[in-house]
């Protein structure tokens, strides 16, 4: 008679699979939009020139520059800018400086066409062909709606291209985010090409559902599986230095590891665990930098604006993807950490600031780092969480003083 016990183990192990990954599917987190800027229609001088400014650069400068490395943030900086109270002159300075480093559109290698726009994702050779072909789609099949495109190719098929916006450090994530937000077609199809050539097999893990399993360890609290990362000593020494190329070898070479962190974090109250996750990008922007040094890590900090991205798309994306999204960016966080050298996340922030958010927004407009676009999309990014979860204990305010005070440039 106890022989049907031996089964038990595995039976267990299936259940518990099917109740951490089809599930997810089934969760939803329920926010209310942000605000939505729409700049296409508004009627002002200041929404238009930020019109101008997002159609300017759509059409005189690349997505991708700099022996195709660096992305374009421009539109992020005139968009954050913008939200803080920027006027026109001020969006227009914005423009000029950034567009001093920027670079014209390069012809792609061919076009792109129906048939065969998944041949060439991950090549940045063919970001114009991308767009191009997405503009196309545009006029000739959605009636200029730039929503019914993005939901056409993000949200549809065996392998959406929502489940590969963290290539490229979540850039693609980002410009989606400034897109939905501002309301603009140009922004639209920028994302959908970005995300396009930026696709790498990270996406991988969210399209197949056999690398959601049980882990070694559980919990809901992601802070906590940071300070279990930093602890790992199976990490450590993994690398010389820190830096954004150590991801590739991260997974090429420690898959599992990674994914142990991965799936430890159970998400069983998507909102509550979401608001988390919030708290915690922005402890690793703020809470990894040791007094008097000023060290903030350039690559952490998009940790913070992808999560900014994910809140305000949150409630325009399809429920089935909310924790998948969510857990997206949870991938490529435990990625950049450990990339970064699991820098400790233990210095607390004096509360009670005594400056409120005009004081933020002023100096995200004028301050002496103003011209920083990770600078002022980090500062709009705390804001944002600060109002969407409430702000009782001035815990997001204090870190926003902290970071516009502090500040003094970016480390790689």
């Amino acid at each position: 008679m106890s022989s049907p016990m031996i089964a038990w183990v595995p039976l267990v192990h299936r259940i518990h699979r099917y109740w951490t990954t089809t599930n997810y599917a089934a969760l939803s987190i329920d926010l209310p939009s942000v605000e939505i800027h729409d700049v296409e229609t508004a009627p002002e001088k200041r929404p238009r020139t930020l019109k101008h400014l997002i159609k300017a650069n759509h059409v005189n400068h690349s997505v991708i520059y700099h022996h195709l490395q660096f992305h374009n943030h421009m539109a992020h900086h005139l968009g954050s800018a913008y939200l803080f109270g920027a006027d026109a002159s001020q969006l227009q300075k914005i423009y000029d400086e950034d567009s001093k480093e920027l670079e014209e559109w390069k012809d792609s290698p061919a076009e792109v066409t129906d048939s065969d726009w998944r041949d060439f994702l991950g090549d940045k050779r063919y970001q114009r062909a991308y767009v191009d072909f997405f503009e196309d789609e545009l006029a000739l099949k959605f009636n200029y709606d730039w929503k019914r495109v993005a939901d056409e190719y993000l949200f549809s098929g065996k392998e959406p291209l929502i489940n590969g916006v963290i290539g490229g450090l979540g850039h693609p994530l980002i410009h989606l985010g400034y897109a939905y937000e501002l309301s603009s077609k140009e922004l639209g199809m920028e994302a959908l090409a970005m995300t396009s050539v930026a696709y790498d097999p990270l996406h991988k893990y969210l399209d197949n559902p056999s690398y959601t399993q049980p882990s070694t360890y559980s919990t809901t609290s992601p802070l906590e599986i940071l300070h279990r990362i930093a602890a790992d000593t199976r990490f450590d020494g993994l690398f010389p230095s820190k830096g954004y190329e150590n991801i590739e070898t991260l997974f090429k070479h420690h898959e599992a590891l990674v994914l142990e962190h991965w799936n430890a974090w159970t998400i069983t109250n998507p909102t509550e665990q979401f608001r988390a996750s919030q708290e915690a990008a922005m402890n690793l922007v703020v809470r990894t930098v040791k007094p008097g040094t000023h060290a903030y890590d350039f690559f952490m900090v998009h940790i913070l604006t992808t999560s900014h991205a994910v809140r305000i798309l949150l409630p325009v994306v399809p429920k089935k993807f909310h924790v998948s999204l969510v857990r997206q960016w949870w991938l490529l966080t435990i990625a950049v950490y450990v990339a970064q050298l699991r820098p400790v996340i233990d210095e607390d922030i004096e509360g009670k600031p005594g400056k409120g958010w005009a004081y933020v927004e002023e100096m995200a407009v004028n301050g002496p780092w103003s011209t920083d676009a990770h600078y002022v999309k980090a500062l709009r990014a705390m804001k944002e969480a600060a109002f969407t979860w409430g702000d009782v204990h001035e815990l997001y305010l204090s870190s926003a003083v902290h970071l516009a005070d502090d500040f003094k440039g970016w480390t790689f």
